[in-house]
């Protein structure tokens, strides 16, 4: 199956935002929102009942469930029976929550360098069979090229506009 294909399979919706289109704009309309994110971090973490959740996060028990409504319904997060009497769901991360993975790392790297003062959680990293990293240490992590293979560095990106009618400026003229 090809990638395109698996994503249509998988699809999650795909929201109308107004201004520019642009992928962190619909992304942000899907999980932008602060209770939204601070759940699917609890669910990373393998704090998958509801009660964890709200306690972790210290969102309103209402507001905590609808976000977590949303969730379900644009495909990041599915909900398991996990007792039938009273009925209890724990929550548990999709193809699409657990592709969140390096937005929640990258928020979390800026978060230690830029909003805390002491970080309070650190992801620990020990290679697989044969690597040369057996020991467990800090993740440092980068981002590569799949192509070439290069650690991607400031300043080594473009922006290629594939938005009809748009620039980098903005709507280009008669649109």
């Amino acid at each position: 199956m090809t990638s395109n294909a698996k994503q249509a399979e998988n699809a999650v919706p795909h929201p109308e935002v107004p201004g520019r289109p642009c992928s962190v704009a619909a992304a942000l309309q899907l999980i932008g929102e602060r209770w939204a994110l601070l759940a699917v971090r609890e669910i990373f973490y393998g704090n998958q009942r509801f009660d964890r959740i709200v306690r972790n996060t210290g969102a309103p028990r209402d507001r905590l469930a609808a976000r977590l409504r949303a969730l379900e319904e644009a495909g990041v997060v599915e909900r398991r029976a996990y007792s039938e009497r009273p009925p209890r769901f724990e929550y548990h991360l999709t193809e699409a929550g657990r592709d969140l993975a390096p937005v929640m790392r990258a928020m979390l790297t800026w978060g230690d360098r830029w909003a805390v003062d002491t970080p309070p959680v650190a992801f620990r990293h020990r290679g697989g069979p044969g690597s040369a990293h057996e020991v467990e240490h800090d993740l440092d992590p980068a981002s590569t090229c799949r192509t070439c293979g290069e650690e991607v560095a400031p300043g080594s990106l473009t922006l290629d506009v594939r938005a009809p009618g748009w620039d980098q400026a903005g709507p280009t003229e008669g649109s």
